[in-house]
Parts: structure tokens; C-alpha cells; sequence
């Protein structure tokens, strides 16, 4: 997940540049729960398992959100290294810590579920792909489902989407057939999002005295990009929609 160490003219990014993005990240996808709270929606992975619960029990979402990403991190560690799982346990933290303190600032009194979805949507994508270029995520039961297809074959695509498809059909006892199509509307925002503007092996901090520089840098990030594009499009635990590029990525190494 990390810029390879060895390759000349790649610099990562800072602490200060991480601890920046990781904090305007979690900024903008809190911003996009607190529009879907006070809509009525919910989002898949590990998000709309929490939004789920919110809305069964009234428990505060951030709780939520946070103790259903903890059994996770085991996973991340190994799966991804302390780095990526401490930048993305920081973020899951703020986000939980953020969507509830957004609640005492922003109270709308009439929100349209599909304004909701699609700006909310759009949202939460841009602030995925803050997070994406500095190598941090959040979490989730996508983390589960890479080290199922590492470790037994399982497609990584399925049973995300037999996940969230679990997710939409527990939502229709919580919340109305209105809310759930401006979910949907909502996922496809965010997605489209992340596809349309985010490319990993653009986004690199780098530095390149000379195009022969240039090149070794490209070639040997060309193998990086395409793990890092299939574990980011897998762990931002919120899409119910991904990108068909993903799956061809995830098709590459299969």
C-alpha cells in the first residue's frame, strides 16, 4: 500500500501531509453521514451495518461505526501492514468522533432523501480519495473479504456484494422504499466519484531529476497500482456500487 522505499525519485508524504489529508478526509465523508443520517439513508460495508443498528436501537452511529471496525485491524496488520492500519484507524476515529459532533452544528430542518444521497454520496467520495492518496481507509468487512481471496480463493467482489446486498434487504425493516432508491442514488454518486477522479499511480509524492527517472519510476510502480487500486475500491467500507475497474483489476491477479 505504501510507495516502494527503493525505487529512485519517490519520496512518501510527510507526517505533517498525512496527518493534514487524514483530518480533511474524515472531514468531508463525516459530512456525507450527517447528510445521510438526517435523510433517512445508509451506505453498505461496515457503514451500513452501523447505520442499521443506529436506526434499530438509536445508538449513536459514531460508537457504532467505531466498535464494528475493531476486529478488523488484526486483519489489516497482517494483511496490509501497521502503516496503512494506523493512518486508517486514525481515520475511522475522527469519522466516528465527527459524525456526531457534526450533529450540534448542522440541523436541517427538511432534507430531500435524493439531495441527500447524491450530495452526501459525492461527499464521502472525495473524501475517500483524500484518504486513498495517503494511504488510509475505512476499514471494514472489505479487509475480511482480501484475505478470504488471498487465503481461499473467495472473490473479494462477491462477497462484498453479497455483504451489501444483505445490507439492503435488513434496511427495508428500518427505513422506507424512498430512503433505500436514494441510497442506492447515493452509492452510485460515491463511486463514481472515486472512478472518475482518482488514478493511484498518479498520486504518488514524487521527485524525477530526468525522464530515464521518470520511467523507472512508472514501470515499477505498475505492479503497486494494481494492488493498491483493488485494496482501496475494497476498503473504503461504505461503497455498495464498485467501479468495473476494480474487478478487472481484481481479475489481473486471480
Amino acid at each position: 500500500m505504501n510507495a516502494p522505499d527503493n525505487v529512485p525519485g519517490v519520496t512518501r508524504h510527510s507526517l505533517l501531509e498525512d496527518v493534514l489529508a487524514i483530518v480533511t478526509g474524515t472531514l468531508f465523508v463525516s459530512l456525507g453521514i450527517t447528510l445521510f443520517k438526517q435523510g433517512g439513508l445508509l451506505s453498505g460495508g461496515t457503514a451500513g451495518l452501523a447505520f442499521l443498528i443506529h436506526y434499530a436501537t438509536s445508538l449513536p452511529f459514531g460508537v457504532v461505526f467505531f466498535t464494528i471496525n475493531l476486529p478488523f485491524y488484526y486483519l489489516a496488520v497482517r494483511h496490509m501492514g501497521w502503516r496503512f492500519t494506523l493512518k486508517t484507524f486514525c481515520a475511522v476515529a475522527l469519522v466516528s468522533w465527527l459524525s456526531e459532533v457534526h450533529a450540534y452544528f448542522v440541523q436541517l430542518g427538511s432534507l430531500n432523501p435524493l439531495y441527500a444521497g447524491v450530495i452526501g454520496g459525492t461527499l464521502m467520495g472525495v473524501g475517500f480519495i483524500v484518504l486513498f492518496r495517503h494511504q488510509a481507509s475505512l476499514g471494514g468487512v472489505n479487509i475480511v473479504a482480501l484475505y478470504l481471496q488471498d487465503k481461499c480463493g473467495i472473490r473479494a467482489g462477491k462477497l462484498q456484494m453479497a455483504v451489501d446486498v444483505g445490507i439492503v434487504l435488513a434496511s427495508l425493516v428500518v427505513i422506507s422504499p424512498m430512503a433505500l432508491a436514494a441510497s442506492l442514488v447515493g452509492a452510485v454518486a460515491l463511486n463514481l466519484s472515486i472512478a472518475l477522479n482518482h488514478r493511484p499511480g498518479r498520486y504518488l509524492a514524487t521527485q524525477t531529476s530526468c525522464t530515464g527517472a521518470a520511467d523507472t519510476v512508472r514501470h515499477a510502480q505498475s505492479d503497486l497500482d494494481v494492488r493498491t487500486r483493488e485494496a482501496e475500491l475494497r476498503t473504503c467500507g461504505m461503497a455498495a456500487v464498485l467501479p468495473p475497474d476494480a474487478e478487472e483489476a481484481e481479475s489481473s491477479e486471480s
